[in-house]
């Protein structure tokens, strides 16, 4: 069921048009929501629309719908998910449900800033051959004090941030992250997000994962396989995202480097056959970030124990924690049957 706000906005002549799609599923993120529909007011290049996607909750669409006349947001739509629940049926619905020529995804508890969309339509103007790309995700702390986090671990709270990618331009990627990334629209003529995956924390609040996620991954591996064209990475397209203090805690850093493991794992059984080498599934990212625990995280905290104990013992408890979880998950996706009686525990 889809409900529009009035007359679509034009957007630069010229420039290839762009949709926005966010989706939610809980009436807590309200206050979230709020906070994004302001930013996606605010670009610098105006989307030919923004489509909110609703979950779970009808109320969700209608007070979206009410904040967005009280902003004059007429290119604001929103759509109420009725079929299959879960992120990847919801980002589906609303790439069929787009128009422009480009359909951008940003989570529900981030913020964009001004020139974001500004930045995504540049880079694919200007490379052609690209069938999509990616952006930073900069933490936005819910306390001061959960600063600790070394970057080394923001993959854990989905920041893939310029400093820790090593992206300092526009460079290819294997793929982008969910809470910041677009696609040319015909790279939905040929993919779409798997409801094999991200489907698992629908009415978990916190958003502790409790199933096989990676659809952004899995979409973006299958994509260049089926299109052989690239997806960049752009340091300069950046969000915000909210980083909750309960994200930080062992229940949920345990489950989600788990869940990872188990995520590579399954497509590297996917995507990794002998006939089909150019396209194989790389560890690539996981082996840059294994080679930066030995060298110079490791020593680093070893003497941050000296200087800051408090954060160097966090530092290395959580190192230690994901290394375990996540080869744990590897295992366990690698082996099937064997490793299922360790994906219930995880799944609770």
């Amino acid at each position: 069921m889809m409900e529009s706000l009035g007359t679509e906005k034009n957007p630069p002549s010229g420039a290839p048009t762009i949709s926005v799609v966010t989706t939610t599923y809980t009436l807590e993120r309200m206050d979230d929501v709020k906070e994004l529909l302001d930013s996606l007011h605010k670009q610098t290049c105006p989307a030919l629309e923004n489509l909110f996607i609703g979950e779970r909750h009808p109320e969700l669409c209608q007070q979206v719908k009410e904040y967005g006349i009280l902003l004059g947001m007429d290119n604001l739509l929103t759509i109420f998910n009725d079929g299959i629940p879960g992120l990847s049926p919801a980002r589906n619905l609303g790439a069929k449900s787009a128009k422009a020529d480009i359909i951008a995804f940003i989570d529900d508890d981030a913020i964009a800033t001004p020139d974001w969309l500004e930045q995504m339509v540049s880079v694919l103007s200007a490379n052609p051959n690209a069938i999509g790309v990616g952006g930073a995700a900069l933490p936005q702390w819910e306390e001061e004090n959960m600063n600790w986090l070394p970057k080394e671990f923001y993959w854990m709270i989905s920041c893939p941030v310029p400093e820790w990618t090593g992206a300092s331009t526009v460079k290819p990627v294997r793929n982008a992250w969910g809470v910041n990334m677009a696609f040319r629209r015909e790279a939905f003529s040929v993919a779409e997000f798997s409801e094999d995956f991200g489907v698992s924390n629908q009415g978990v609040s916190s958003g502790i994962k409790l199933a096989i996620q990676a659809d952004d991954t899995e979409f973006c591996v299958r994509l260049r396989k089926e299109t052989e064209r690239p997806i960049l990475f752009n340091p300069m397209s950046k969000v915000f995202h909210k980083i909750r203090k309960d994200r930080l805690t062992p229940r949920f850093t345990s489950r989600q480097a788990f869940w990872d493991g188990y995520g590579k794992a399954t497509l590297g059984r996917m995507f990794n056959s002998k006939e089909d080498n150019k396209t194989r599934f790389r560890l690539s990212n996981e082996m840059t970030f294994m080679s930066k625990l030995l060298f110079p995280f490791l020593p680093k905290m070893l003497l941050k124990m000296f200087v800051n104990p408090k954060v160097g013992f966090r530092s290395l408890s959580l190192m230690f924690a994901v290394l375990g979880h996540g080869f744990l998950g590897y295992i366990s996706g690698r082996f099937g049957r064997v490793g299922g009686l360790v994906v219930r525990r995880y799944s609770k």
